[in-house]
C-alpha cells in the first residue's frame, strides 16, 4: 500500500516569463476526499494536468499511486477535465464505452458498464444523442460517467459541479461517496466553498500559482478561533444591545467576538439577566472566510 495517492513537491511551472505554479507542495492520502482550491486561474487546473502528465513541469516531482506518471498507473485514475472533451459527433453510449476500453475494459465490460452508468447518472434514454445535441449539465455528468467508467483508484475531479442543476449535484455526489466506500480517494478541484466543507477533512489552497494553506479543515478553522457566538433565547439582555449583533430567524442572535464581548462576558449577560438559553454556540470561521482572508492577504503583500 502506498503512503500517499498523489504527492506533489515543489512543482513549478512557467509559460515563457509568467510562473503559474510556484514551488507547489502538498499530498492526498488514500482512501480520502480532498478539496483542492483557489480563485479563478489560480493555477489549480495546471498543477492538475502536471500530476497526470499531461504537461511537463519545469521543476519539482510527482507521485501518482506511488509511482511516476506512468501510462500504466494513469489507467487506474479517472479525469474530469474542467473543459469538455467529449466527441461532440458521437454518440454517448459509444464514448463511454470507447473510454471504458482505452482504459482496460474488455469489450464485454465496457459495454455493461456504459449501459449502468448512463442509467445511474440518468442519462440512459439519450443514450443514443450526440454530445453536440446535449445540454452543458448532461455532458457534464457523461463526462462523469466517462472518469468513473474503468472504477478508478484515485478519481480527480476538476470543477466537477459546475453547470449542474441541484438534483445532478445531489446525484454526482452519492456517485462520489460509493466510490469513496469502495476504497477510491478523491480529489476535486473547486472554488465553492460549501462543497469542500460538506465533503472534505483536508483541504490545499492556492492563489497565484502559490500554496497558501495545507492540512486538515477542522484544524484550519480552530486556528483562527472563535469569531462569534450565537445564542438562541427569548430575548436580548439590555446590556448586550451595545454588543455588535445580528439577529437570525428562530431567535437567534449572533454577536461578533471582540475584546469588548468575549464569549464567556455574553454568556454572563444571558445569566444576570434572567432569560432562559436554549443554545450557546461558539462560531468558527467559514471557508469562505478563511479564503477570502488568505487570498486577499497574500495578494496585498505581493
Amino acid at each position: 500500500m502506498h503512503d500517499f495517492a498523489l504527492k506533489v513537491d515543489e512543482l513549478t511551472k512557467t509559460f515563457g516569463e509568467r510562473t503559474v505554479v510556484d514551488g507547489v507542495s502538498f499530498h492526498v492520502k488514500p482512501g480520502e476526499v480532498f478539496g483542492f482550491l483557489g480563485p479563478n486561474g489560480s493555477g489549480k487546473t495546471t498543477t492538475i494536468r502536471m500530476a497526470l502528465d499531461i504537461i511537463r513541469p519545469n521543476g519539482g516531482t510527482v507521485s501518482l499511486l506511488g509511482s511516476k506518471p506512468e501510462l500504466s498507473v494513469l489507467r487506474q485514475v479517472g479525469y474530469l477535465p474542467e473543459e469538455s472533451g467529449l466527441p461532440p459527433k458521437v454518440r454517448i453510449l459509444d464514448t463511454v464505452r470507447y473510454f471504458a476500453r482505452l482504459k482496460g475494459l474488455s469489450r464485454a465490460e465496457a459495454e455493461a458498464r456504459a449501459e449502468k452508468l448512463l442509467h445511474a447518472v440518468g442519462l440512459y434514454e439519450h443514450r443514443f444523442k450526440k454530445a453536440d445535441a446535449l445540454s452543458q449539465g448532461m455532458r457534464q455528468m457523461t463526462q462523469f460517467a466517462v472518469a468513473i467508467a474503468h472504477r478508478p483508484r484515485l478519481l480527480i475531479l476538476d470543477e466537477p459541479f459546475s453547470g449542474l442543476d441541484p438534483l445532478n449535484v445531489k446525484l454526482m455526489k452519492q456517485i462520489l461517496e460509493e466510490h469513496r466506500q469502495a476504497g477510491a480517494t478523491i480529489m476535486f478541484s473547486t472554488h465553492i466553498m460549501s462543497d469542500v466543507e460538506e465533503m472534505c477533512e483536508r483541504i490545499a489552497l492556492i492563489s497565484d500559482g502559490k500554496l497558501l494553506l495545507f492540512g486538515d479543515l477542522a484544524d484550519i478553522r480552530r486556528e483562527r478561533g472563535v469569531k462569534a457566538v450565537q445564542v438562541q433565547a427569548e430575548g436580548i439582555p439590555e446590556q448586550l444591545r451595545t454588543a455588535r449583533l445580528q439577529e437570525l430567524p428562530g431567535d437567534v442572535v449572533e454577536y461578533d467576538i471582540d475584546d469588548s464581548w468575549t464569549p464567556e462576558r455574553i454568556f454572563q449577560a444571558y445569566a444576570a439577566s434572567g432569560i432562559p438559553v436554549d443554545r450557546f454556540e461558539r462560531v468558527l470561521p467559514s471557508l469562505t472566510d478563511i479564503f477570502i482572508e488568505e487570498v486577499s492577504r497574500a495578494r496585498n503583500l505581493a
